[in-house]
């Protein structure tokens, strides 16, 4: 799925919920599966990584040309720098999967 599409798939989602359609939790699911098939079929610089371990980055999902970066992204992304967590504490085990 391309950008576009999955920005219409996005907007067709909201309509619905706006008109009254679909409630909260049936957008929620279908904006989380376009944004997941987005993502796995990413068409990018890079591979899709999934983390596996403590939170709270556990299960987040980011685009990085490696591993390694793909665990600077998951860090980041949660609010975690690499030494640890924002009030210094270790950060959490986690390791990075193809996703």
């Amino acid at each position: 799925m391309d950008r576009i599409s999955a920005i219409r798939n996005v907007e067709d989602a909201l309509r619905e919920f706006e008109d009254g359609d679909a409630d909260l939790a049936a957008t929620e699911r279908r904006v989380a599966a376009v944004l997941r098939t987005y993502a796995t079929e990413f068409d990018g610089d890079g591979d899709v990584f999934r983390a596996v371990g403590d939170d709270p980055v556990d299960g987040t999902v980011v685009v990085a040309p490696s591993e390694p970066a793909a665990r600077e992204r998951v860090l980041s992304a949660s609010g975690v720098d690499g030494d640890g967590d924002p009030d210094g504490a270790a950060g959490p085990e986690f390791e990075v999967e193809r996703f």
